[in-house]
């Protein structure tokens, strides 16, 4: 029992702390590429609005997005376990999946997002896994 609260600890941290920094990510995006004032919210205007991001603005968010998913997958790594980790990645990899495949985003950058997402994914896990390798090691 103790395992899958600390499993369901480390994905609700996971989740929460990428959320928040989503939410961050998408503010920086709407400074720097505001959505017209006109904007209606539907799927045609949206999908227009994501064809004119500036490729700069693509290429800051790759590094945030892969950020987001490190410290997402490292939170619930560390206070969770691996489970809770693999669980995160899963959840944003369907995020992200879905987020490319539904908006026209350059294939330059779709490429690079799904190379680089699954980098930070699987490098939160191993710096969790060594930090805490590391700590058991010393308190021996």
């Amino acid at each position: 029992m103790k395992t899958v609260l600390r499993t369901g600890l480390g994905v609700v941290l996971g989740m929460g702390l990428a959320f928040v920094l989503v939410i961050a990510v998408e503010a920086f995006s709407s400074v720097v590429h505001p959505i017209p004032a006109d904007f209606q919210g539907t799927m045609d205007e949206m999908c227009l609005h994501v064809a004119r991001y500036p490729n700069w603005v693509l290429g800051v968010v790759v590094i945030l997005w892969s950020a987001i998913a490190f410290g997402g997958v490292w939170i619930a790594n560390r206070f969770g376990n691996l489970m809770a980790g693999i669980a995160v990645t899963l959840l944003l990899g369907i995020a992200i999946v879905f987020n490319v495949t539904q908006l026209p985003y350059p294939l330059w950058f779709k490429i690079v997002m799904l190379s680089c997402f699954p980098l930070g994914c699987f490098l939160g896990i191993w710096t969790a896994i060594q930090m805490e390798g590391r700590g058991s090691s010393s308190a021996s």
